[in-house]
Parts: C-alpha cells; sequence; structure tokens
C-alpha cells in the first residue's frame, strides 16, 4: 500500500468532474503530497441512492466519469484503491430486475437475500429485534417478485438490496468485480460495509464469525489477485482491533473522534491509551465521505455493559461541543434532522468541527500522521473545507454537508490560504522523512501531554502534543512543538500554520 499520504476523493467532485481531470489535478497541484488516491464510486451510476454505493453495474466506470483505461491511466503513477462494495447492489440492477420479473424462475433468484432465505421456519421477535442496524426499524423492504410479495433484505435503503454471499451467484458477482479491478492495476480495495455483508439466523448478523469467514474468503480472491484488503467497520475499538488481526489494513475510525476529545478537553489520557492498543496495520483518516463516527469510541451496541474509549458523558459532550462550534450546522444534518439517518454519525466536515481553528486542524493532522499507518485525507479536508449548507439545503442528505463539489478554480483558490498550503508541506514531510518507516514509540507527561517519536535510518522526529495549553476554538495558540533530524541538522517549529516543518531530501 505505500506508506505515504493519500487522498480520498469522488472522482466528480474535485476537479472538473472526470477520472482524467482527478488525475492532472493530483499530478499539476498535488505532486508530493498525495501519492495515492481513494476513489470514491465511480461506478454505473456514481449519483444514484446513495452516491454511488449502489451499484446498478460494479463492472462497469459511469461514461460521464470515464473508463476503465482512465483508472489505468492514474495508476501509473499513484497507488490506487477503489471501493468493492460487498453487502448489496441497487435495486435497479439487471439481477433484481429480472428477478422482480420472473421471480424464482430468474436465474438471479437466490443472489438476493429475503428474511425467509435466513429464517426458513420463521422468525420470533427476539430473532428480529436482536438485528444490529445502523438505521431505525427492521432492514426489510416489501417487493413483488413476479407478483409475491416478498421482504427483502435492505440494511441501509429500501434501493440498496443485499446480496446473498453464500449463493453461487452472490459470490461469482463478486469475484467478477475483483477481476475487473485487478485488470485495471488498482492496488487496493476496500471492502465497504462488509460488516454486514454475511447473515445467520440467531445472531445480530453483523461481525459474527461467520462475517469473519466471509472476509477471508473475499481477502484470499484479492490476494490471487495482488490486491491489498482494507476493511471498513465502525463498531467498538476491541471489535477493530480483532478484525485487524484477520486482515490487511483496518481503518483507525476511533482516532477522529479521541482527538477532538483531547482537543476540547485538554485531556490526552484516553488518546494515549488508544495509542497503546490500537492497530499498526491502519489506515488513518480524521475525514471520510461518511460523518465522524462516536460508536467507535463509545460502549459496545450490543452490549452496552463493555465500555468504550470514553464514558458516555464525555461522548455526549462531544457531540454537544460539535453542535456548539459549527453552531448547529451538524445539528442539522446529522440524525433525523436530514433524510440520510445516521445513527452513530455526526455529519460536519472535520475542520467546522473544530470551529475552523487553524491551529488545531494542523495539530489534530500532525497526529495523524504521527500514528503508525497509512495516513488518507479527505478531500474536503485537503481545503480545510467548512460545512456546505447550501448542498445540504438542496438534497437533505446529512452526508453532503462534507460532501462539497470543488472545481479546478477553487481548488487553486484554497491552495493560496495559508492552513492549505501548511497542511500539503506536512504532508511532503510526512513523505519524506524515512524516520516514519523506522521505529515508533511513545511516551505520555501526563494527562495533557502525549509524545509521539519515530526514529530511521538517517533521520528522527519527535511530535509533543499538548492540547490544555490551546482550549477553545477562538485560541490561536499551537498545541504541537515538532522536532526531526536531517541531513541538514535539527529543526523545531511550534506553529505548524507559519512555520511548517520541511525535510531535506533523502538521498
Amino acid at each position: 500500500m505505500g506508506n505515504r499520504v493519500q487522498l480520498i476523493t469522488y472522482a466528480n467532485r474535485f476537479g472538473d468532474g472526470t477520472i482524467s481531470s482527478l488525475t492532472d489535478i493530483l499530478r499539476s497541484r498535488f505532486s508530493g503530497v498525495y501519492e495515492g488516491v481513494h476513489i470514491l464510486p465511480f461506478f454505473t451510476p456514481f449519483d444514484g441512492a446513495d452516491a454511488g454505493f449502489d451499484p446498478v453495474d460494479h463492472t462497469t466506470v459511469d461514461p460521464r466519469l470515464g473508463t476503465w483505461d482512465d483508472i489505468a491511466e492514474l495508476a501509473r503513477t499513484h497507488h490506487v484503491m477503489v471501493d468493492t462494495i460487498v453487502n448489496h447492489m441497487s435495486w435497479k440492477s439487471r439481477q433484481f430486475q429480472d428477478v422482480l420479473a420472473r421471480g424464482q424462475d430468474s436465474p438471479y433468484h437466490s443472489m438476493f437475500l429475503t428474511m425467509s432465505s435466513v429464517f426458513p421456519n420463521g422468525a420470533t421477535e427476539e430473532h428480529l429485534a436482536g438485528i444490529y442496524r445502523p438505521r431505525p426499524g427492521l432492514p426489510f423492504t416489501h417487493y413483488s417478485w413476479a407478483g409475491t410479495t416478498r421482504l427483502v433484505w435492505t440494511t441501509f435503503t429500501p434501493q440498496q438490496v443485499d446480496i446473498d454471499t453464500d449463493s453461487p451467484e452472490g459470490w461469482s458477482y463478486l469475484t467478477s468485480i475483483l477481476d475487473r479491478l485487478s485488470a485495471s492495476h488498482v492496488s487496493s480495495i476496500r471492502l465497504d460495509a462488509v460488516g454486514y455483508g454475511a447473515k445467520q439466523a440467531d445472531t445480530s448478523c453483523f461481525m459474527t464469525e461467520k462475517t469473519f469467514g466471509l472476509i477471508a474468503r473475499i481477502r484470499k480472491e484479492a490476494d490471487d489477485r495482488g490486491l491489498e484488503t482494507l476493511i471498513e467497520v465502525h463498531s467498538h475499538y476491541r471489535k477493530q482491533i480483532d478484525i485487524a488481526s484477520k486482515v490487511d489494513r483496518v481503518y483507525d475510525f476511533a482516532l477522529p473522534p479521541l482527538l477532538l476529545h483531547s482537543l476540547f478537553t485538554g485531556d490526552v489520557s484516553a488518546l494515549a491509551h488508544w495509542t497503546e492498543v490500537r492497530p499498526n496495520n491502519a489506515v488513518t483518516v480524521l475525514d471520510t465521505h461518511d460523518g465522524i463516527g462516536v460508536i467507535d469510541v463509545g460502549p459496545d451496541q450490543l452490549d452496552h455493559s463493555v465500555a468504550g474509549l470514553i464514558p458516555d458523558k464525555d461522548v455526549d459532550r462531544l457531540v454537544t461541543t460539535i453542535h456548539s462550534n459549527t453552531h448547529g450546522e451538524s445539528l442539522s444534518a446529522t440524525g433525523a434532522a436530514a433524510s440520510n439517518l445516521d445513527l452513530y454519525q455526526i455529519n460536519s466536515t472535520y475542520y467546522s468541527a473544530l470551529g475552523r481553528n487553524d491551529q488545531h486542524y494542523l495539530a489534530a493532522r500532525a497526529i495523524q500522521f504521527f500514528l503508525p499507518g497509512v495516513p488518507q485525507v479527505y478531500y474536503v479536508g485537503a481545503m480545510a473545507g467548512a460545512n456546505d449548507l447550501d448542498l445540504l439545503g438542496r438534497t437533505n442528505v446529512g452526508r453532503d454537508i462534507n460532501r462539497h463539489y470543488y472545481s479546478t478554480h477553487e481548488i487553486d483558490e484554497n491552495l493560496r490560504r495559508p492552513v492549505v498550503r501548511s497542511l500539503n508541506a506536512l504532508c511532503r514531510f510526512r513523505n519524506t522523512l524515512d524516520a516514519f518507516n523506522g521505529e515508533f514509540s511513545f511516551e505520555r507527561d501526563s494527562a495533557s501531554s502525549l509524545a509521539l517519536k519515530w526514529s530511521g535510518a538517517s533521520t528522527s522526529t519527535s511530535l509533543t502534543f499538548t492540547p490544555s495549553a490551546s482550549l477553545g476554538v477562538g485560541n490561536d495558540e499551537s498545541p504541537i512543538t515538532l522536532r526531526w533530524s536531517d541531513s541538514e541538522g535539527s529543526h523545531v517549529t511550534k506553529n505548524l500554520l507559519t512555520d511548517p516543518p520541511s525535510a531535506a531530501a533523502q538521498p
């Protein structure tokens, strides 16, 4: 995967709306900054009910965005990651439309899950109440199959019909996606919603032993095709640790809320504990196309007696502070306030969640880059973007507050902002210093200070994080001290905004 900073972006929201435009943007504006890119769904259609996560055809590039040749061209200069949507597909897909028309006579009949597929002998209220779902209500939608009403399993939305990954047709569909990605020189796949992809009666149908079996099967097929696998699961932190031992890479979804907690309270205790126990084969993020997860630091949603990384009251305070920092913008985009219900996420840009405080934002990025793992920066975060209330108002989709459309002209304007210039410098520093391929260590001086250190073959660096020195969104003091040594000597900066780090080129 490469130990350098990567970008997460939609093909149509960062540039002039095509894959070739995105390639040009990365090569001309972000050379040495983002050396890999996770392109969010560009399949047919890229603008469905869930912004591409409900593909009608997962094996074709939407022609409005480009072709597979465009993906291969981008892969010449950048590590490319692409989503593999394991759990579901669009109800408009030719396979499901054939089932609607022909019912059990369709060759795709067994490809889609119904309630009776999982509960052939019926289900009790206890069975149904035990199913875990990130939305309110039960995961079923009424569909007519050749005149017979069936309860089709729809974990997320009624337009996203769940695949039976045990069926030959379902498995063949998934491996055909891997074949297509491998042929286009994609390097990594992100298994979207895989935690829900294996249903079994008398279980929560989420991250069960059967799920781990599915992940192992997909990982083997991906390995055989030269594809590295990243797992996307929001869950209790102990589950993330368990998942990490079974996969190539796992997201560190606990980091974003923990950093907010430290910056809001001045206390690094929870962050230091997570630094000690977290998996190092992580992809680190502060922001993605989804909201800011709180489930990843809170108690286990399936057993509330299992404590999280921070107490419930601190989770509540974290959410309240985000709403306050955004002047209610995040509140208007979260939960029942918008049509895209997210029970365990706060919809806001990370920059806005921090009250648009440049010092706090750069400090959070610095911590992200210093923790072991491959760092990814969401395209809105790359621009230190604020909440897009206009887009939210037009769509009433909560996540759209963090899905702004940046034209090339708007990208160029933002590249002149000091906070964006400093972030790019921080990315280049992370990509250049060989210390980040060396040995990592950390120490907590007190509840208010955490030091992260790297030592490499020819360079070294350390970062001291003291959020108590910079409390409050109006505080312009930097909570970071960054030191490094390279071929040109020893260096220090105490202000990432006005004096960003720059490492000497390695021989």
